[in-house]
């Protein structure tokens, strides 16, 4: 080890960014859920490979090799459950990660940056879900396709010739599935990997935050002795400040805490791959077990559950170029939030209750979007689509206007239990 140690150092780095990482002791349930996606992103490479093993993207053949891999690969269904259940895993673990950064103000102000990558890193996933959800060639992702990919369309002078650069065609076929199939395997994977190193690179230099948003770092030399911390600290972390005694070693401490989390998750994610993998036509849709059909339109046609909080925002607005603003104002709203919000103080538990309030409306409202986007439309809900569009940039705008002179609570210095 020590021959290999000289000529790359391992150990220096797994220390330096993991067990030796200082992490805040008082890190709750929240914080799994950072690790969770880490877990779920090496199950969807590895699975992919294995299921691209085997099979075929072209129209012809696609959804046929498909079924091969369900009936006759051996293990293949499982591996199939596995990936289209991660598919939806991923997104959950992910929402409630980007929650618990709006919850303890994980966006601001030295974590811009951090945040910014964590939006980067959702942009990306939601294109290789999207990718990936073309891939079975069935009715829902044919349709599916052919409703995303129009929307481009709605871009003035370029958007039709973008269309057709998009497809590779005149028409969803073939060829869109081929250069799709490549962005799914090779492009996006490869994207996502450097911005989670990116992610991670970012966290390790400004340090995690904690439920009290206090800072555990202070200027070298700004302590007394017995306020620094008693565990072995690696010097990356403390050349140019001193760390407070109320941080742990990652490992095994928090690791620990992540390992219980994740034997909850795995019940869970078990449960649903061997008795409920299609989630009553959530994860998996019923019409997609049913080849691509061009001349046959599927009652209703609605994107994975994922996608459905702005697809009803897209729907909310009559018109279609507006409903396409619209829905991409909703993502550029959340990745502005480091500068919307102007509060100095990080996390709720110290912010007035007005901030209560409005986080927790706006989570409901995107539940209520993503409920009202992934069911048959009706003229009640066109309505309530609406109402609940303007909550959801009312949430920043109130954000922004209250933030400024917020009443909060004094922020202890030290961490508290």
């Amino acid at each position: 080890m020590d021959w290999v140690e000289y000529r790359l150092p391992i150990m220096r780095v797994a220390n330096q960014h993991a067990i030796q990482y200082p992490a805040p002791r008082n890190m709750n349930f929240w914080y799994m859920f950072g690790f969770l996606a880490t877990i779920v992103l090496v199950n969807q490479i590895v699975t992919g490979v294995w299921l691209t093993m085997s099979y075929t993207p072209t129209a012809e053949e696609a959804f046929a090799s498909v079924e091969y891999i369900m009936r006759d690969v051996e293990y293949g269904y499982i591996l199939r459950y596995m990936h289209s259940t991660g598919a939806s895993a991923f997104f959950i673990v992910i929402y409630m990660h980007m929650f618990r950064g709006m919850i303890y103000g994980s966006y601001q102000k030295p974590r811009e940056l951090l945040w910014l990558f964590g939006m980067f890193i959702y942009l990306a996933l939601m294109a290789e879900a999207f990718m990936g959800y073309v891939l079975p060639w069935g009715q829902m992702s044919y349709w599916g396709a052919q409703v995303i990919v129009s929307l481009f369309s709605a871009i003035p002078v370029i958007g039709p010739d973008l269309v057709i650069w998009i497809q590779g065609d005149y028409v969803i076929s073939g060829a869109t599935l081929n250069r799709f199939f490549a962005l799914h395997v090779i492009a996006l994977p490869l994207v996502i990997v450097i911005l989670v190193f990116l992610h991670i690179v970012a966290l390790h230099e400004v340090g995690s935050n904690n439920p009290d948003g206090t800072d555990v770092k202070r200027k070298k030399g700004s302590l007394k002795e017995d306020e620094k911390t008693k565990y072995k600290i690696h010097e990356y972390y403390t050349k140019k400040y001193d760390i407070i005694g109320d941080v742990v070693p990652f490992f095994p401490h928090i690791v620990l805490k992540d390992l219980v989390g994740f034997c909850f998750f795995l019940l869970a994610f078990c449960y649903i791959m061997f008795f409920n993998p299609e989630m009553g036509g959530y994860f998996l849709e019923h019409p997609n077990f049913e080849i691509a059909n061009p001349l046959k339109t599927p009652t209703h046609i609605f994107p994975v559950w994922y996608f459905t909080p702005f697809y009803a925002i897209l729907k909310a607005v009559p018109h279609k170029l507006g409903g396409v603003i619209a829905m991409f104002a909703a993502i550029i709203m959340l990745a502005l939030l480091p500068w919307i919000d102007r509060g100095k103080v990080k996390s709720w538990r110290y912010r007035c209750g007005l901030h209560t309030w409005n986080l927790l409306t706006f989570a409901a409202v995107f539940i209520f979007l993503g409920y009202l986007g992934g069911t048959p439309q009706e003229a009640w809900k066109i309505t309530a689509s609406q109402i609940a569009t303007i909550m959801y940039f009312g949430f920043f705008v109130l954000l922004f206007i209250y933030s400024k002179n917020e009443r909060t609570m004094p922020v202890p210095a030290r961490i508290t239990e």
